[in-house]
């Protein structure tokens, strides 16, 4: 029987999880797939605060909510199904705005296999207003900053011409608790806009910014571009009440 550990540093800041690609977690390359990456991110990020005592409930009950905004990933190498891997997130120094996180799977023998660093927005879950995050006085605060194998989160640029790739239906199984699409929906959102011409390409780096929530019943337009001599596909999704979402994959 195989065993899966969870665990925080001495520090306690640096919480690790052992994890497997599963099968339904694989694309059809069997690599861990864009979906599958943001959601262990998410899920491992809401542990390290639950385990800390700070679950969503005790979050709610003294008026905050941390909600994903912006997150850059560099793939040394996607992990494979059935790979074991172990997954580390931890928090940085705070913007005045923004949380920061940062993530980083490594294989078995230590190798690196995808690093990333993420913004979080605190906010009130009533008011639904943006609060400064020097207000979280909920956990110690965090002082520390690294250096990360990836590119910075951050603004996208959007080309000009944007070609409209599908469009879809939010649907019920797309929300979460928060009564919007899930966070990492918009990464099966953003696979099922690859163009056949570029889905065996090995992708080096994802950025995906969030913009506007989308909701239940909302068309979802998605638009893309390819940059070839970038070797960049960006990939933008639209409601009727404006952007949902930016995205950009490079490739080699």
């Amino acid at each position: 029987m195989e065993h899966y550990r969870r665990w925080h540093e001495e520090d306690g800041i640096t919480f690790r999880s052992e994890q497997k690609v599963q099968f339904c977690a694989a694309d059809s390359g069997k690599r861990m797939g864009l979906y599958e990456l943001l959601r262990v991110s998410s899920d491992m990020a809401v542990e390290d605060y639950a385990l800390r005592g700070l679950d969503r409930d005790t979050l709610t009950a003294n008026g905050y909510a941390c909600l994903v905004s912006r997150v850059a990933y560099r793939f040394h190498r996607m992990p494979y199904e059935n790979e074991r891997y172990l997954f580390t997130t931890y928090e940085e120094k705070a913007e005045p705005l923004q949380l920061v996180r940062a993530y980083e799977l490594t294989a078995d023998d230590g190798t690196p296999l995808v690093t990333g660093i993420s913004s979080w927005l605190l906010v009130d879950p009533l008011a639904h207003r943006i609060l400064p995050t020097k207000k979280f006085d909920l956990r110690p605060g965090v002082e520390t900053q690294k250096e990360h194998d990836c590119l910075r989160y951050g603004k996208i640029a959007v080309p000009e011409t944007l070609d409209l790739l599908y469009e879809r239906t939010i649907l019920y199984s797309d929300i979460d608790g928060n009564g919007h699409v899930n966070n990492a929906r918009y990464g099966a959102f953003v696979a099922d806009a690859l163009p056949e011409s570029v889905r065996e390409r090995t992708f080096t780096d994802f950025r995906l910014n969030y913009a506007k929530e989308a909701k239940l019943g909302e068309v979802l337009r998605v638009f893309g571009h390819i940059d070839e001599a970038a070797r960049k596909l960006t990939v933008v999704g639209r409601t009727e009440s404006g952007t949902s979402f930016e995205s950009e994959l490079y490739w080699q």
